[in-house]
Order: C-alpha cells, then structure tokens, then sequence
C-alpha cells in the first residue's frame, strides 16, 4: 500500500503521470477531475465520503461513520473542524480531507503512519513515505543525518523526526499538513489529554481502546496472525484478536536462554486458545544476518536504516510463514513496554506532584534498587529544561556511557556516539544537537515522563513504519495496536499516583485486561531478556558483519573508524547493557550498501547515493 497526495491544478495532474505506474494505478479525483489521490490499495484499506466538492479519504484500519463524515464536512468552516472526527477514530490509520480547495493530511500520532512532503518544482506532494518523494525530487541522502542516526540509544526528539532524504520532510508528532495553492505548512491539532483519571477508569478507557484497535484489523481480513511471546502485551492482543471473531493464528519465538521462561507462559496462555493455531520457531534462528540477494534488494527500498535491523531477516521469513497459512495482518506487541512499564522519571513527577506525600514511596524504590541517595536527590530536584538538557547532551555524546549507579531522571537516558565514531561525526552530531537546542524546542509533553514516554512510543512507531517500507511478495503488514491514537490517549490519562504502583508489574495493562485474559496469565511476574540472541548473532556473522568494515561507505563518508568497528565487533565485552551501540551503526552501513547496490539497477534521476 502507498500513496501520493497532489494539488488541485495542472502542476499536480502533471506529476500524477510521473507517479502512476511507480506507487499504484488507482486514482481518487478531486470534484473538478484532476487526480487527489495516487497509490495502490486494496478495497478495505480506503474509506471514501464525499459531500459534494469535499471529501473524506481514511486509509488504514479503522471504522468511520459515513453519515457523521457527511455532516461533520457539510458544516465546516475550516480543515480545523475535522480535529473532533478523528479523535472518535479507532485504530491505524491516514487522514486526508479536502475542503473549498485546501487539503489536509495527517497520520498517527506514533508515526507509525506518517505524513512526508516535498516540493517538487512549484508544487508541494504529500505521501506516506519520502522515499517516493526523494525519487521524484531527484534528492539525495542528508549526509548529517546518517551521523544522527548512528546515536546510541537514538537521536533524541526532535532530531529523530529529521528525513534522511535532503528536501523531504516529516510531520512533527500531533501535527497534520494543510496544503494547496504551492503551500503547505504543519499545524498543530494534538495536545496529551490530562493525567488526572484513577486506575480504574484508565483501564476501562485502555481495554475499549485496545479492543477496538484489534477489532478493526481482524475485520479486514480473514484470518489474523499475531506474536504469541508468552509477556503480557502480546498476549493481551492474542486474547482481544480470538475475542474479535477472526481466525487467529499465533507464533511464537523460541527463547535461546534456558531461564528465558516466554516458552513457559506462551504455551501457558495458548492452551486458553484452544481455537487458534499455533506455530513456533525453534531456538537458535540468528540475529544480525546480513542480507543478501532478495534480502538485501529488498532492504535496498527501505525508506530509512531499519530501527530494527537486528531481526528484519526473522522478520521476512516469519512474513511468509504466515502468508502461507493466509494471513495479511500480523499483529505485534511493540508499545507495550513504552506504555505500560515503570519509568524511573515517573519518580520526579511523582515527588514533583505530591512532594510529601511521596517520600516514603520512592525511600522504598531507591532501596529496593541500591540507587545511592545523593544521586537520587539530585535527580529529583533538577529542573534543567529541554533546550538545557539538549545542550548538555552535546557537550558529553563522546563521553564515557553513563555509570549504572546514575538514576536516569533527565529528560532521556544519555546519548552517545559510539566509540568507533569518528570527530567529525561527532562534530556533526554535536553541532546538530546544539542548533536545536538554541532554537529553544518545546518537549513532546511539559511533563518528563509524559516526554519520555511520547519519545518511545514515536522511536518504536518509526521502526514499525520502516519495517513495513520494506517490500515483500508476502503482502503481510506489521500492526502494533498499542501505539494506536485512541490507545495511548486512555493510557496517558492514568494519573501519576497509580502509575507508579510498588509490586504491581504493569499495574494499568492488567487492570485493563481483567476479564480478557485469564487471570493465572496476568499473574506473570518475570520477563524474558535476550541478551543470548544478540550475543549469538554477533558470533554466527561475524565474518558478514567483518565485511561491513571493508570498504563499509560510512567510513567513505568520513563518519566511522573501521578498524575500531572491526575489533568492537571481535570483542564486543560481557555486560549486555553495552550490546546495543552495534545496531545503530550496522544498520545505515548495510542500509547504505544495499540501497547502492538497488541504484546501480535503478539510478535516482539525481543525487545518487555513493
């Protein structure tokens, strides 16, 4: 699925015989005849309203009333009134209006369906991807960016919203895009909702949410494929999806790590299924597998370096496992661990709400952890702002990792360029972080936790978006219901006192799914770590990964050290927490790499990536 959306004049039906044949042969018209819409959909993808000359286009799983669409495009004023209508949509989706010759389109708030925009001549096109938009642009790759991206955990808000392709854009989270007449700019329509409901209404506003979101994605297909990994998020969706009335079918991973306990619980929670299907891949398929032939063409057309390089082979074999048993929408329990779980900066909200009252609360989480309690104080009573705190980052990103004793309650957890980063990398990233920060950006919320969470949730929005960017013959698509609009308004509800909840795992999610799931499932108190899969797929391609280093094009470009990379990735140390700086780096170099290999077959008509 994709598309491209154009302007109302002789420019835009110009461009739609440049993209008719490369994203799709369907057209939606505006009302003087001119093409709106450009793309390749199926039938339940597309909603279509129209009242007269203006319309309504949702693309996507969601439900949408057709006669409340026809009133709601009847009396408005402004492409502002629609803001009201989409916040009664559930699921995932694409939002795009036309109203008396102005457009708006608009995605999800987790971008996991986003809005990119080019000018391409004297017009402005909208799409779901830049990739498109690069190709008829001609742009090549921002050189800045791939530095950026090299950051470890992940370059922070608002730099990770940055393209990779120069003169492509992407919409800032709770923004749509009003374009026509050659402009186009962002507007702000989202704000977080208050934080002011108690567990027990949080969790009834989640569990309809959630519902809902399953709903929608099981009715569009017959037969609907989900992660079964034994935790509390994939499991909840595999209950909501059998409750939803669609043939469910599950797979599950299995762990390499004998005290890995998901295999335990996964078949815990399926003999509750006695309905669905059930697959499972054995222990020891490998991460970090270099593409290679089909693979690597494919990741070659991937809009972006996959967020989640590490497993995107697993990823495809698993595609076509489940297209085989008839599924197109596969459903995974990514967002959950944003939204649900503990963060230690919920701890300053908490002591920043209720500055008493707290204090015996967080005197037993810090000794429960052995947090030191100078560290502690200090965290608590910082008030350095974002831009500060942006600013601080650049000054340290080529500094050691953060020690383990520090308790992280800034408003992100350290970034760092990994250490085969070369200085002028760094000096990129540097400079990047401090123009940011002089431009006194606002935070996603005013709140830390409330930042960090929207961060997350847009950081693992993205990989999704990148993960189904990559073409496949299998036509599955990757859904993650949790990072859903309606679904992460009810969650960011919860007030702060009963999110932080001592000895509750993932207190709002449970409550939530009282009822849904069995209870003896809701009782797991463990989680699986898979450190031993990164390990192992470290070892097993090594002599891939090795190749990377040898004429590795980040190094052409002046931003990696190869034979730092080289001896990092033969010794990559003991403690897992340090594992990730790999991924990152790996993931533009085999990223950068394929997509020339795919341009020396299809060259960009300008700015060729070398």
């Amino acid at each position: 699925m994709g598309f491209v959306v154009l302007e109302d004049n002789e420019d835009g039906a110009a461009l739609a015989d440049r993209v008719l044949g490369p994203m799709g042969s369907r057209i939606i018209p505006y009302d003087s005849g001119r093409p709106w819409l450009v793309g390749n959909w199926s039938e339940d993808e597309l909603t279509l309203v129209d009242a007269g000359p203006r319309r309504i286009a949702l693309v996507g799983h969601s439900r949408m009333d057709p006669a409340l669409a026809r009133r709601v495009l009847a009396r408005a004023s402004s492409l502002r009134d629609m803001d009201q209508l989409v916040r009664t949509l559930p699921g995932s989706f694409h939002f795009l209006a036309v109203l008396d010759g102005r457009v708006r389109a608009q995605g999800s708030l987790s971008t996991a369906r986003q809005i990119s925009y080019a000018r391409i001549g004297a017009r402005v096109v909208a799409c779901d991807s830049p990739r498109p938009l690069a190709e008829l642009a001609g742009a090549g790759l921002d050189e800045d960016v791939l530095a950026l991206r090299m950051l470890t955990p992940a370059a922070p808000w608002p730099l990770r919203n940055r393209s990779v392709w120069s003169g492509v854009e992407q919409l800032p989270v709770g923004s749509w895009l009003e374009m026509g007449q050659g402009h186009s700019r962002p507007v702000r329509w989202w704000d977080p909702p208050a934080a002011d409901k108690p567990l027990a209404e949080a969790a009834r506003a989640v569990r309809e949410a959630l519902r809902d979101s399953v709903a929608v994605r099981a009715r569009a297909t017959g037969t609907i494929s989900a992660d079964l990994s034994g935790g509390m998020d994939s499991t909840s969706l595999c209950f909501l999806a059998a409750d939803a009335g669609g043939e469910l079918l599950t797979h599950h991973w299995q762990p390499l790590d004998d005290g890995n306990d998901d295999g335990f619980w996964a078949e815990r929670a399926a003999r509750h299924l006695p309905d669905a299907r059930h697959l499972s891949t054995p222990r020891g398929s490998p991460w970090f597998v270099a593409a290679t032939g089909r693979q690597e063409s494919a990741l070659g057309r991937a809009e972006a370096p996959l967020t989640w390089f590490r497993n995107h082979t697993q990823m495809a074999s698993l595609a076509g496992r489940v297209a085989a048993e008839g599924s197109t929408v596969h459903l995974i329990g990514v967002g959950g661990d944003e939204l649900f779980s503990t963060l230690p900066t919920q701890l300053w909200t908490l002591f920043h709400r209720r500055p008493l009252t707290s204090l015996p609360l967080l005197h037993r989480i810090r000794v429960g952890n052995r947090w030191r309690l100078p560290s502690m104080v200090r965290g608590l009573t910082d008030r350095t702002t974002f831009a500060q705190w942006l600013d601080s980052a650049a000054r340290s990103i080529d500094g050691p990792p953060d020690r383990s004793s520090e308790i992280p309650l800034g408003w992100n957890a350290g970034v760092r360029m990994p250490p085969w980063a070369t200085q002028e990398a760094v000096g990129i990233v540097r400079r990047l972080l401090r123009e940011t920060a002089s431009a006194d950006p606002q935070p996603l919320d005013p709140v830390r936790d409330r930042h960090q969470l929207l961060e997350v949730v847009a950081l693992a929005g993205c990989a999704v978006r990148e993960l189904n960017s990559l073409p496949s013959e299998t036509g599955v698509r990757w859904e993650a219901p949790f990072l859903d609009d309606r679904v992460l308004e009810a969650v960011l509800s919860l007030r702060i006192e009963d999110r932080v909840l001592r000895g509750r795992y993932k207190p709002l999610l449970a409550t939530a799914m009282r009822g849904v799931v069995p209870s003896d499932i809701l009782e797991r108190r463990s989680k699986g770590e898979f450190s031993a899969e990164i390990y192992d797929g470290l070892r097993q391609n090594r002599g891939g990964l090795l190749e990377l280093c040898e004429s590795s094009r980040l190094a052409r470009r002046g931003l990696v050290d190869p034979a730092v990379l080289r001896t990092r990735l033969l010794t990559p140390g003991p403690l897992a927490r340090q594992l990730g700086v790999f991924e990152p780096t790996l993931a533009v170099e085999a990223w950068l790499r394929a997509l020339g290999a795919h341009h020396e077959q299809h060259p960009l008509p300008a700015g060729e990536p070398q």
